[in-house]
């Protein structure tokens, strides 16, 4: 295994340099029944814990809590526009009209809701972090007609409080792993696979290419042969997409300690509107700030002085003036990660899932290709990673 970081897991990463393993990358199984990530935690002895996205306690702009009948009209707004959206995602498809965004839809929703600004400040609140966290991207570049295409697993959602690393310490007992090899070519042919690496040549009969999506797209290996021109366009066709996380460590916990999620209805759609509260699964007096869409390009470039200030005033903003400085904090710049370049792929207008049957595609019965962008069936997830190499193994095994 040629891996080009000097930590194994790429987009699962558990950091423990606040105290505890806190994950940067992956957080959740998503969907416990079935999934291949729940049989591989049982099989490594490994704890979990059950995540209720409606144990949220979310507060206004201005601070003030929002209660049970608000949420409740927000949640019917929210339910009113994607029903609206999916009519015209049926309508586009019965007249085979070509893929607009979902924002578009909406904005053909929206335009006879007569919203108030609080009624659309709430409802970007609510696809915020219900659709474009989901997703890794704002509305304004997901398809309308395949924005949400795979499937899922039932079940609920479930956390690991000792962090998801754990996952890949297990499956990587007993590899040679070569770390810190950067792949730089890719070349196939007379019956063997070459890979040149920072730290030289290396040969085999076979290679399962597990570059994300955004690697492939910034063309930062070179493959000779060149991939065929529709893997490059499959490629070029899906999104990159970016959720970023702050961890922020305080001296003590401030805030209600017995709901799993803190919300907030900012002024600006999607500045600090979700936090997933560490004290109720670990004890530990740690707050994860979530930032996807549009925000996050913009953090990307903050300094970190900048970016824990923005999350404080927010904090300030709901406790008060008063709450005590952090003694620490974690933050992920994916987009800007050149191993990553992405938090995880996504559906623009325009893409389909045959684009990711395309990436999915081995070529000349020696380069084989695993990750999430390859996954028709589970996109965007961990299990859809692992199975789309289970898939990879298969092939090759199915030729020797």
């Amino acid at each position: 295994m040629l891996e080009a970081r000097q930590r194994l897991g790429g987009r699962v990463w558990s950091n423990a340099d606040l105290g505890m393993p806190l994950d940067l990358g992956a957080s959740w199984i998503h969907g416990v029944t079935g999934n291949p990530l729940s049989a591989l935690a049982r099989e490594q002895g490994l704890v979990t814990a059950s995540t209720d996205y409606e144990n949220l306690l979310a507060y206004d702009a201005d601070g003030a809590e929002v209660d049970d009948a608000r949420h409740a009209r927000i949640d019917a707004r929210l339910a009113a526009l994607m029903r609206q959206a999916q009519a015209q995602r049926r309508d586009l498809r019965r007249a085979n009209q070509p893929d607009v965004s979902l924002q578009a839809a909406f904005d053909t929703a929206l335009a006879g809701m007569r919203l108030t600004a609080d009624e659309r400040r709430e409802l970007d609140y609510a696809v915020n972090t219900i659709i474009e966290h989901e997703y890794a991207a704002d509305v304004t570049e997901l398809s309308l007609l395949h924005y949400d295409a795979g499937q899922s697993f039932g079940g609920g959602d479930a956390l690991f409080p000792e962090g998801y690393g754990r996952i890949v310490e297990g499956l990587a007992r007993d590899l040679r792993i070569e770390r810190g090899a950067v792949v730089q070519q890719v070349s196939h042919g007379a019956g063997e696979v070459r890979a040149q690496t920072s730290r030289g040549v290396f040969r085999a009969g076979y290679a399962v290419v597990t570059l994300p999506l955004g690697v492939l797209q910034a063309n930062a290996v070179r493959f000779a042969p060149d991939l065929p021109a529709p893997m490059r366009q499959a490629a070029a066709r899906l999104g990159s997409g970016v959720l970023n996380k702050l961890y922020l460590r305080f001296p003590r916990v401030f805030w209600a300690r017995e709901y799993e999620f803190l919300g907030y209805m900012a002024s600006r759609k999607g500045e600090w509107t979700e936090w997933l509260n560490l004290a109720f699964y670990t004890g530990a007096p740690v707050l994860l700030a979530f930032n996807a869409a549009f925000y996050r390009r913009a953090s990307e470039s903050m300094s970190d002085a900048a970016f824990v200030g923005a999350a404080l005033d927010t904090l300030r903003t709901i406790y008060g003036p008063r709450i005590p400085e952090p003694t620490g904090f974690l933050r992920t710049r994916w987009a800007t990660d050149p191993f990553a370049r992405g938090a995880y792929s996504y559906m623009p207008p325009g893409a389909t899932p045959a684009d990711r049957q395309l990436l999915a595609t081995p070529l000349h019965g020696r380069l084989f290709f695993a990750g999430e962008h390859t996954s028709v069936e589970h996109p965007a997830t961990v299990h859809g990673a692992l199975l789309s190499g289970r898939r990879a193994a298969r092939e090759i095994l199915g030729l020797t």
